[in-house]
């Protein structure tokens, strides 16, 4: 039910044939894939910016091939920088296999985005230990707020928004806001002196539908025109069936919800997340 490496080929060749120039590698966790290395070394044939966002476990055993394929930047995910909150969270022990990793990835010269989920109670003393960690590192810490799908429990009470980060960030360091392209889904701010950067990508308080330009495929074949879309296209089926994609992906863009899968309005109180139907991202 899964595409396999030579449909994954296909199928990104077919997007970038249409004008796609940047293919993230996601998941889940795309490391634990046996076909990986593969993967990457088929996408990078095709002129595109390739990067991935990993948790980071598995990231010693394939960096070489990365760099050699051409991955310039990598996407960390991680929720705290405390060892015993990251075995609390992620129900392993492995921080120290994922700190050294990240400074593995400096050391090469890869540039190297720290994700973060923010949650009231669970990380949110730690915004200002991670801007912290750009003054020596030219690390860039992208704080993101709690976004509601199946199976997270999430709460509105738990989201920390964009102007509350900012607000706090304020209290200790002196910012500025940095200039955003186009299509960017983080605002971006710099502490003067720091060899790193931080930004907000503020989902739920000020959603950036207008400019996003981001499409998803997902492990089993199925395209996404939004994060929460409920609606999905099944292209790895009519693939598999030999029909013509491109009529089937122009009406998937063409039926993209005017904000946020048109499930719900950017009014953080009032989602009701028992009402959103979306995949599980946990």
């Amino acid at each position: 039910h899964l595409m396999q490496t030579h449909e994954i080929i296909k199928l990104a060749h077919f997007f970038v044939q249409q004008g796609i120039d940047k293919i993230r590698l996601t998941g889940g966790e795309p490391l634990i894939r046996k076909d990986f290395d593969a993967i990457v070394t088929a996408l990078s044939k095709l002129g595109i910016t390739l990067t991935l966002t990993t948790n980071a476990r598995l990231l010693h055993h394939h960096l070489f091939h990365l760099i050699n394929s051409g991955v310039k930047s990598i996407n960390i995910s991680l929720d705290t920088l405390k060892p015993d909150r990251f075995l609390k969270i992620t129900r392993r022990n492995d921080f120290e296999k994922v700190k050294a990793n990240i400074f593995l990835c400096l050391e090469q010269a890869i540039r190297v985005k720290i994700n973060v989920v923010l949650m009231h109670g669970i990380n949110d003393d730690e915004i200002l230990d991670f801007i912290r960690l750009t003054k020596h590192h030219p690390l860039h810490v992208r704080f993101i707020e709690f976004m509601p799908f199946d199976g997270n429990q999430w709460q509105a009470d738990k989201v920390i928004t964009h102007y509350e980060i900012i607000a706090k960030a304020q209290q200790t360091f002196d910012i500025i806001k940095m200039k955003d392209a186009v299509n960017d889904t983080s605002k971006k701010y710099i502490v003067p002196g720091h060899a790193g950067t931080f930004a907000v990508i503020s989902t739920m308080s000020e959603p950036f539908c207008n400019s996003c330009n981001r499409l998803r495929l997902t492990a089993d074949g199925k395209m996404k025109n939004c994060l929460f879309s409920n609606g999905e296209v099944n292209l790895l089926q009519a693939l598999r069936n030999g029909q013509d994609l491109l009529p089937i992906i122009k009406l998937c863009v063409q039926q993209k919800a005017k904000a946020l899968g048109g499930q719900f309005l950017p009014e953080i109180k009032n989602v009701d997340a028992t009402k959103i139907s979306n995949r599980s991202m946990i």
